[in-house]
């Protein structure tokens, strides 16, 4: 078994190599609290999954919490408390200052549980801070008995108040006395001030002038010619005010010891919320430090064999100094390990970014764990990795006498220690295996070593220029190749990492590049070609313009993929016009009919008005009738021009219910076309004709209104005998006009008698009806109902 101070001593030294300690730093600085940013700084790593998808859930609600409120989460008022209160509890005193901070950290913390309680997206916060004790007794008593700057206030007690106020009269006397001292001897002094010397009042007298004021002389100036005398007159004074001060520093002394044992009391509930407030902390900084990366939330799988995938991953330092310094933007890269592959081997020339792209996928495993956002394009996946382990870089040691060969077997050979020889679950990074010796040599100690963690660990992932170690895919499927790109034509690195081809090292096509004698170019090439480094870079160089040509392949079907989803997009919008368009015309259609039919029925009214005037005669009765045939016919046009491409529902047809947006079949339809029974699943519904339309829009051809006009007229008019809720409308509650307005409208759709019921009252309503209801055309006459049917209450009007 490995010793378990070895195992954190290599995963320290991987932390080092992937320069953890850096992004710390950077996440450090979001932090609020200067404890907050020191832990930042020293950011764990969980070794258990449930505490990483805790950390991660955290961070996600703090950032949905952070951009809810306006400004942004504050700890504005949190201060390092813990020592005080550790003091505390040992019986120290702390000073006010110190306990107003307390008070101050208490307030802020009671904020911030509010905030969180009343959020509706932070359950683990809210869980978080459930327990949370914000002592507002203890706040209380803090800020009654401090004032702003630590000082203890006269109100936190009696004695201090008196022993304060008798101390002030003191001081009052005592200026006094000195003040009439220089009124009445002013010409000793060389100045008519009171100074202070050693804490107690003195005035500056002139050295030939100093037997003529008895006093304690506290010095003499530099030059020697001013004495500094307390007069006698106030010495006992001084006296008595120096040991009050010496009583209030007690009566302060025993408050502030009063008050520190009642934090030392309350250690344990201070020490939690200490702690609390330091996981908020350090939460809301990996919030916002994943917000300036734009990064997104990784989910982390429980199964080990679950397939790496991170979508446009970006190297979150090199991301931090392209930001802050500027530079070359930093290139993203894809990776996608499945659930079979065991060994990743990354080829290609120096400086083509082979270091950055192993370092970036152990930084993203990290900060997944830690409860990071990584910076990707899309929410990474990856499986639980209960190890991360690196060699990277060259680990030269002089003082050792460590080749750099040397240097890459010790710090492999204490990753395979901490493994123990089968880690399921661990990630193994690699740097330049099998380099800095003999290359056949390297080459066979590099594929033994594949081997073996292929066979123990979840996925190794390594960078090497040996030509033998890009054929293992070939002969295991557990491995797979990737290379990172090279344009050997402007001599540089493009930085993009390509999976399933194995990179070349450029050397030659760099070396003409660069301006090397042609000769030897050429003899290079002569021996290359019987290596088999050589047949694998033609095997290669096929691969690669086979990937080309695919890729231009796959733009040309993405663009005129994205030219006929334009192109859907356009027909889509012109039908949607052309809806539009007709649903326009049919509305203004609808709106002139209406508009016709409003004016039809006034003129008709108009004309039963003057058939029904004394003076009406048989010309007027031939003149309306012709009205009324020209009325008719003008109607019929209007309604063939109208409704010319109308549509008139059958049985059996399907249509749609326009309130319930529903469709149904009719199944029988009334004599007159104006009422459908319309079969809806298992409901059955009676409509009228004007609430259907067909399943393609179209609107109903309602049938023409016949308009009757009787040429007998009676003035005393008829009545029906029988009232029922059909011909029955209440208005009581309502205002004259009002009720007007809905006695109007229930009489346009009724025939023969109406009752409205007024109730009786002041009699107001009843009134005012019966002056509107002569004015009425179409009303024949109006009385009070039969008793049985309301009496005065009630008015039946006759229709003509």
């Amino acid at each position: 078994m490995s010793d378990t101070s070895s195992d954190e001593l290599v995963f320290q030294e991987t932390l080092d190599l992937l320069e953890w300690p850096s992004l710390c730093l950077h996440l450090s600085k979001f932090a609020s609290t200067a404890e907050g940013e020191r832990n930042c700084q020293n950011l764990s790593i969980p070794s258990d999954l449930e505490t990483s998808r805790l950390r991660m859930a955290e961070t996600l609600e703090m950032t949905s919490l952070d951009a809810s409120l306006d400004g942004g989460l504050s700890f504005r008022g949190v201060h390092e408390i813990g020592n005080i209160t550790s003091r505390c509890s040992k019986g120290g005193i702390a000073t006010g200052l110190e306990l107003l901070a307390i008070a101050e950290t208490l307030s802020t913390a009671r904020r911030l549980r509010r905030q969180i309680e009343e959020s509706e997206f932070c359950p683990v916060l809210r869980e978080l801070v459930s327990d949370l004790a914000t002592l507002p007794d203890l706040e209380r008593k803090l800020r009654f008995g401090l004032e702003e700057g630590g000082r203890v206030a006269d109100r936190s007690s009696e004695c201090l108040s008196n022993l304060r106020h008798q101390r002030l009269d003191w001081l009052k006397e005592r200026r006094q006395r000195l003040q009439e001292i220089l009124r009445t001897s002013g010409s000793i002094f060389h100045e008519n001030v009171i100074t202070e010397r050693h804490g107690r009042p003195v005035l500056s007298l002139k050295v030939g002038a100093a037997h003529q004021l008895s006093g304690l002389v506290h010095g003499t100036s530099a030059s020697g010619n001013t004495v500094f005398v307390e007069p006698k007159d106030v010495i006992s004074l001084g006296n008595r005010i120096v040991e009050k001060d010496s009583q209030i520093f007690s009566e302060e002394r025993r408050l502030l010891a009063e008050w520190s044992q009642d934090v030392g009391e309350k250690e344990f509930g201070l020490k939690h919320l200490i702690d609390v407030l330091l996981k908020l902390d350090i939460a809301l900084a990996r919030s916002r430090y994943g917000d300036w990366l734009g990064g997104v939330p990784a989910e982390l799988k429980s199964d080990k064999n679950a397939p790496f995938r991170f979508c446009n991953l970006r190297h979150p330092l090199l991301l931090w100094q392209y930001r802050n310094k500027g530079g070359k933007e930093v290139v993203p890269i894809n990776i996608h390990v499945s659930s079979t592959l065991r060994v990743v081997t990354i080829t290609g020339p120096n400086t083509g970014g082979k270091t950055v792209t192993l370092k970036s996928i152990g930084l993203a495993t990290l900060m997944a764990q830690a409860g990071l956002l990584v910076p990707c394009s899309e929410p990474p996946s990856l499986p639980w990795c209960d190890q991360v382990l690196a060699d990277i870089g060259d680990e030269q040691s002089l003082q050792q006498n460590l080749s750099t060969f040397s240097g890459h077997i010790k710090r492999i050979d204490r990753i395979l220690e901490a493994i123990n020889g089968d880690s399921p679950r661990a990630l193994i990074l690699l740097d330049e295996i099998g380099a800095g010796t003999d290359p056949s040599e390297g080459a066979a100690l590099a594929m033994a070593l594949l081997s073996t963690l292929a066979d123990t660990a979840r996925l190794t992932i390594a960078t090497t220029h040996l030509g033998e170690l890009k054929a293992l895919k070939y002969s295991d499927s557990r491995f797979e190749n990737a290379s990172v790109s090279f344009d050997s034509e402007t001599i540089s690195p493009t930085f993009q990492l390509q999976w399933g081809i194995p990179g070349r090292s450029n050397a030659i096509a760099i070396a003409a590049t660069l301006g090397l004698d042609p000769q030897i170019i050429d003899k290079a090439k002569i021996l290359l070609r019987p290596r088999i480094d050589g047949e694998v870079n033609a095997i290669i160089c096929g691969l690669e313009e086979q990937r080309l040509r695919q890729q231009k392949a796959a733009e040309e079907a993405a663009s005129l993929l994205a030219r006929t989803e334009l192109l859907h997009e356009q027909v889509l919008a012109r039908w949607q016009k052309h809806r539009d368009e007709l649903q326009k015309i049919q509305d203004h259609g609808r709106q002139r009919l209406d508009e016709s039919i409003l004016e039809g029925q006034k003129e008709v009214r108009n004309l039963i008005r003057k058939l029904k005037e004394k003076n009406a005669d048989g010309e007027i009765a031939r003149q309306a009738g012709q009205r009324l045939r020209a009325l008719q016919i003008s109607n019929q046009a209007s309604k063939e021009k109208s409704f010319n491409k109308s549509w008139t529902p059958r049985i059996g047809d399907q249509v749609r219910l326009i309130e319930l947006g529903k469709s149904g079949i009719v199944s029988d339809i009334s004599d007159d076309g104006l009422q459908l029974t319309v079969q809806c699943g298992i409901l059955r519904s009676v409509v009228h004709l004007s609430s259907l339309e067909s399943l393609e829009g179209e609107k109903p051809n309602i049938p023409n209104l016949v308009v009757k006009v009787s040429s007998k007229l009676t003035k005393s008019g008829s009545f029906n005998s029988v009232r029922t809720s059909a011909n029955t409308v209440d208005v009581r509650g309502l205002r004259v006009h009002e009720a007007e307005a809905v006695i109007e409208e229930f009489l346009r759709t009724s025939t023969g008698s109406v009752w409205v019921i007024h109730g009786i009252g002041t009699g107001k309503l009843k009134r005012g009806l019966c002056a509107w209801l002569e004015t009425v055309p179409y009303v024949q006459g109006f009385k009070d109902a039969e008793k049985g049917d309301g009496g005065p209450g009630c008015t039946v009007i006759s229709l003509n």
